[in-house]
């Protein structure tokens, strides 16, 4: 009798037990899915937008923003990232999340930030734009352009 109980018990507890879990896990992975999705940029454009405190939090103060750029082995990529309101940070980070190229301020002598690279594998790049440590949020201008080669 003690062995039929114990049994049915294990049915009862354990069973609703593991599929609360299950649902659980299932619904923290379809939360982690929405909290990040690198916006898509064409491989050539230009746009404005706005950092803010809502972007991804850097653990130095200040926030981010990614943009997902796909890029073919061989493209000459140029970035150049200007803003009136923030000391800017432009990061491209590869498909396996290394970092390639940063640059903090351009060679105009501003904070605005211009990177240059080739690119060695084809794949989705993600463009970061950040502030420099606690220098805050504001509107933005972000310029993607693949660069041609000299014939």
């Amino acid at each position: 009798m003690k062995k039929a109980f114990a049994a049915g018990l294990r049915k009862v507890i354990i069973v609703p037990v593991i599929l609360l879990t299950m649902g659980i896990s299932v619904r923290a992975a379809f939360a982690q899915n929405k909290l990040y999705t690198p916006i898509p940029v064409p491989s050539s454009t230009e746009l404005s937008d706005t950092l803010s405190d809502q972007d991804i939090p850097t653990g130095q103060g200040g926030f981010a923003r990614d943009y997902a750029v796909k890029l073919s082995k061989g493209d000459n990529l140029a970035v150049d990232l200007s803003s009136d309101n923030f000391d800017s940070i432009i990061t491209l980070l590869a498909p396996d999340g290394s970092i390639l190229v940063e640059n903090d301020d351009g060679p105009d002598g501003t904070s605005n930030s211009l990177l240059f690279t080739r690119i060695a594998e084809t794949g989705t790049y993600i463009i970061r734009v950040r502030s420099f440590g606690e220098t805050g949020v504001g509107t933005f201008k972000l310029k993607v352009t693949k660069l041609q080669p000299v014939k």
